[in-house]
């Protein structure tokens, strides 16, 4: 019986993950400005990251957790890269 609840709790997590992943695409889309964009595209990114864990749980396979840490390393860099051309108009001084 614990392992069906942990299955649909997992699924329950997956769905309302992916709900948030929308939002956060609606407001990357229609965001008011530059800094709301890249704040939602951050979001986009931790939520990409834990849908790859909870997946990851679900199946059992340990790649799902190497592309997590893929993915959190290369969109902390993004957001960085972005903040720091916002401020200051160039990435690389």
């Amino acid at each position: 019986m614990s392992v069906a609840i942990l299955s649909w709790s997992l699924l329950a997590a997956q769905v309302m993950l992916a709900l948030a992943m929308l939002l956060a695409l609606y407001r990357m889309v229609f965001g008011p400005r530059a800094q709301d964009r890249i704040l939602a595209l951050d979001a986009i990114y931790v939520v990409a990251l834990l849908l790859l864990i909870a997946q990851g749980i679900r199946t059992s396979s340990h790649i799902y957790f190497e592309l997590a840490m893929l993915i959190g390393l290369l969109g902390f860099v993004g957001t960085v890269a972005l903040a720091k051309f916002l401020m200051r108009g160039e990435v690389i001084e």
